[in-house]
């Protein structure tokens, strides 16, 4: 039995990677997350191993142990902290220790939590060639972190490292998440109640959202890449906030109007789009969920969960 070990396994896209390995690769999983953006809710049923503690320590080593990959999601991934300090030592000083216990138990892979965010308000579709622009500390911490995962990968090739720059991820388990929480969240919980969706003037903003379920695919693919390298993870086909609403309405059998507010951001991203060449190339990756079929899965999910 393959064992694997999962960072910031608690949280919205940690915890459905741990149960896919559970169910999907029959393996052992443990779990490392300090609880805190994770919610023990997100493993409820989760049969492995969890390690309470900071990926910014290292008491966490001896006790995680050998395993045959690492998935680092352990993150802050609110991109409303504006602590630069904060948000570095957690993202970059935290993945350095990470690789210095692949090091240390001669673990041969580690797959890590890139995100689209290092591209900024960059030329669509987005490649993984393009300079990095990021727009705030959080892109900016990602994009080191690659920078770090390239030298340390060059420095030792017997190691595989795979990261994975995940776009607009939306989809179950994701309800602990608060303010950072994708727009179907937000959007969903407005319209249960009655309102009326709140979107910005005028809703043709476009986002490269992908459903948990890809990314998912997209993490386990990475475990037969072959290479190390750096991929997008998204749908590569963009929707506007209009057509969430859209299917929203659809899903959820109603029929309310957006209402439409300025934007209140002086940076704004006006659109995202992934090139998915180099993750078919490298993953194999295929995302098989279009935005309005994505969304009428997680509703039902919704639906018939008490959060």
């Amino acid at each position: 039995m393959k064992k694997y070990l999962v960072t910031g396994g608690a949280g919205f896209i940690g915890s459905n990677l741990a149960f896919a390995l559970e169910r999907e690769r029959k393996a052992a999983v443990t779990v490392l997350d300090n609880f805190s953006t994770g919610n023990y809710k997100n493993l409820v049923s989760f049969t492995g191993d969890i390690i309470a503690d900071d990926i910014q320590g290292r008491d966490w080593f001896e006790k995680a142990g050998p395993v045959d990959a690492v998935f680092h999601e352990a993150a802050i991934t609110d991109t409303t902290v504006h602590d630069q300090r904060r948000m570095m030592a957690a993202n970059v000083d935290g993945f350095r220790n990470v690789l210095a216990y692949a090091l240390k138990f001669g673990v041969k892979r580690v797959i890590y939590a890139s995100s689209a965010a290092v591209y900024g308000n960059g030329e669509c579709p987005m490649h993984e060639g393009q300079v990095p622009a990021p727009e705030n500390v959080y892109g900016f911490s990602k994009a080191i972190m690659d920078n770090v995962a390239r030298e340390f990968a060059a420095a030792h090739k017997d190691m595989t490292l795979v990261g994975l720059r995940y776009f607009n991820v939306y989809g179950p388990r994701e309800y602990y998440k608060g303010n950072p929480a994708s727009m179907m969240f937000h959007l969903y919980n407005q319209m249960k109640a009655g309102k009326r969706p709140r979107i910005f003037k005028f809703g043709e903003q476009v986002r490269d959202f992908v459903y948990v379920k890809d990314i998912v695919r997209g993490n386990l693919n990475a475990l037969d890449a072959e290479k190390s390298g750096v991929c997008n993870l998204g749908s590569g086909k963009p929707g506007n906030f209009n057509e969430v609403v859209e299917a929203l309405n659809k899903a959820m059998g109603l029929n309310l109007a957006p209402e439409y507010f300025d934007n209140p951001y002086s940076f704004y991203q006006n659109k995202t789009q992934a090139d998915l060449r180099q993750a078919k190339a490298l993953l194999n990756y295929r995302p098989e969920w279009n935005l309005a079929d994505g969304i009428a899965d997680y509703v039902a999910v919704l639906e018939k969960t008490k959060v």
